[in-house]
């Protein structure tokens, strides 16, 4: 049986109630552009959209640290248990297709509610159809997310060869800046865009360099999270397209050099905290992590908050998060109808003992649990017999180590510098 210790339990595991009382009530005036405006036009719009921009993200840490949004992943579920071991970490949803938000804006709190706790977070939305974008963006509106990101960088099939977004959307920056100005237009809080470094052979770093000049100039994107791989989109998989094209970190590096008025985040192939503080030791604005952050929380996450933010380490132990998240899991079981399911809840857990003495067992009861139990403390009580008391009270030890040199020697490999051609400017600024 799980023993608890008494740990005050924050309130603010408490499930939101809807923020939407009335979603007839929102203003059906929507801002969004026309595919067929001119550069000029575009510039202009930039210019007056973010004048006097309202920086919610300023009452927090700066985004040195944030997690990947992924499909499946980064869910309300698991960014309650991030939350509970990481402060100040940056949260992204799951990507949400602008359509999805339009479609199902008489259900918006089982796709965009989330606990107060779970601040600061940041909701990526994806598509190619401005109008939706427009509508999601102002629907998401009330939800009070502190950044909105634009998906540029997802090569999925379903997303950027059916749909024609996500990755695919870098072979068009013209319409990527128009999507930006139709967010930014929709909402009062930064926006950002995530992205690739190239797209199958359009991968030199001077293609490179004209997506992000070209939207950043022509929409108010001030800030990029940069997946050091390109995306190949024929004959990889997603999770190939995370490992096969080689990693160059000297072409992230080389943006900081060329776009020195824009803030840039690394993505890929960071799997540590040693290498995230190595990452910024050389520069990086910020830093993003993805599969190492869900699939061992509690080692990398654990040490965000005193090695990269320098507050005290924390004391916190697995046994008082798991009684917290066990609280926020029993009163969201089926809510909206019959989601999310036991299942589901109990899924981001399942990286919490990664490595440790019990590990093996532990899933193995909690997968026999699952026949039996109605509820997240019912499925502790039956297998978390299977962790020792030593290992359920520790608190965050030791930080793992991780290869430190990658990006010391990226910023040897810097490619020539980005020059705008004297043409774009010529029709930028006609």
């Amino acid at each position: 049986m799980m023993k608890y210790t008494g740990h005050t339990l924050i309130s603010s595991l408490t499930p939101v109630n809807s923020v939407l009382k009335n979603h007839s009530r929102l203003s059906t005036t929507l801002v969004y552009g026309n595919p067929t405006n001119s550069r000029k036009q575009a510039y202009i719009q930039k210019c007056q959209l973010h004048t006097n921009p309202i920086m919610v993200s300023a009452r927090y840490h700066p985004p040195w640290f944030s997690v990947a949004p992924m499909m499946d992943w980064t869910d309300n579920n698991y960014r309650t248990l991030a939350r509970l071991i990481s402060k100040h970490s940056w949260l992204y949803t799951e990507m949400l297709a602008a359509e999805t938000i339009v479609y199902q804006k008489g259900n918006l709190d089982r796709f965009l509610a989330y606990g107060p706790e779970q601040h600061p977070i940041v909701l990526q939305i994806g598509g190619n159809n401005l109008e939706n974008l427009a509508t999601a963006t102002q629907l998401a509106k009330p939800y009070g997310y502190d950044e909105i990101n634009f998906n540029c960088g997802c090569p999925s099939p379903k997303v950027a060869g059916h749909g024609c977004f996500g990755v695919r959307l870098m072979l068009d920056p013209k319409f990527v800046a128009e999507a930006m100005s139709v967010i930014a237009a929709n909402t009062n809080v930064p926006v950002t865009v995530k992205c690739r470094i190239g797209v199958d052979d359009h991968d030199s770093y001077n293609e490179l360099c004209d997506f992000i000049y070209k939207v950043s100039s022509q929409s108010p994107t001030r800030h990029f999270i940069v997946h050091s791989r390109k995306a190949l989109l024929n004959g990889l998989s997603p999770a190939e397209n995370r490992t096969i094209p080689p990693l160059r970190y000297e072409y992230y590096y080389a943006l900081l050099r060329d776009f020195p008025d824009l803030q840039f985040t690394i993505n890929g192939g960071i799997l540590t905290i040693d290498e995230v503080n190595a990452a910024r030791k050389e520069g990086a604005h910020g830093v993003m992590v993805g599969r190492a952050a869900y699939s061992n929380p509690w080692q990398l996450l654990g040490h965000v908050d005193s090695a990269v933010y320098g507050a005290p380490r924390s004391n916190i132990t697995r046994r008082q998060v798991l009684e917290q998240y066990q609280i926020y899991g029993d009163s969201v079981i089926g809510k909206y109808g019959n989601k999310p399911t036991l299942r589901d809840i109990v899924k981001p857990l399942l990286g919490l003992f990664h490595s440790e003495p019990g590990n093996g067992l532990w899933k193995r009861k909690v997968d026999a649990a699952f026949q039996q139990c109605t509820t997240v403390k019912s499925l502790l009580d039956e297998s978390l017999v299977a962790i020792p008391d030593w290992v359920l009270d520790a608190p965050v030890g030791e930080a793992p180590t991780g290869c430190i040199d990658a990006f010391a020697n990226s910023k040897k490999l810097l490619p020539p510098r980005f020059t705008i051609r004297e043409e774009e400017e010529e029709v930028m600024f006609a």
